[in-house]
């Protein structure tokens, strides 16, 4: 026991065990919950409790994605306190700390040390994301986890376009500064 709690509150983790209790976590998803990973959707079924408010007959918000604590949602709570819980007993949270969200030494060398341009584009890129996971038909969890753990063609189609895109959004961003 001692062994797996000292593993726990390593800061880094060898990407064999990491992906095997990955694969254990979609089978009992999948067991247990009846479903599978995936939490693209919350943010909709989030955003269904104002998009109803603004227009209460909108078709999407009451038989596409209507408001609700979902699968999703509740996914989307664990994995940032599980996030947060995990940075905590490696000791590498840094939430609230002097320059915590601009901490990356990279990041400075390029951008510079302003901590607003560091929330502005990380939440414009969240909200590209998700965009593009709507459009994909689900997020990295959901399309490319669970789909590529059942072998659907999609999900290896959007790991092939999600790692092109992301080393061109690298070239763009980074040019030839880093």
């Amino acid at each position: 026991m001692k062994f797996i709690m000292n593993y726990i509150r390593k800061d880094t983790w060898s990407p064999y065990i990491a992906g095997i209790l990955l694969g254990i976590i979609v089978i009992l998803t999948v067991v247990l919950a009846k479903t599978l990973l995936g939490a693209s959707g919350a943010f909709e079924n989030l955003a269904a409790y104002f998009g109803k408010v603004i227009s209460p007959s909108n078709t999407y918000f009451n038989y596409v994605m209507p408001a609700g604590i979902t699968w999703g949602v509740m996914l989307l709570v664990g994995v940032f306190f599980g996030g947060m819980l995990g940075a905590a007993t490696s000791k590498t949270l840094k939430w609230g700390k002097k320059d915590a969200a601009n901490s990356d030494v990279q990041w400075k060398r390029v951008f510079g040390p302003q901590t607003w341009k560091r929330w502005v584009l990380g939440f414009l890129g969240a909200i590209v994301l998700e965009y593009g996971a709507g459009i994909a038909g689900g997020c990295t969890s959901g399309l490319l986890i669970s789909g590529g753990s059942l072998l659907v063609p999609a999900a290896f189609l959007f790991m092939g376009g999600m790692f092109a895109s992301g080393i061109i959004t690298a070239l763009i961003v980074y040019r030839k500064r880093y």
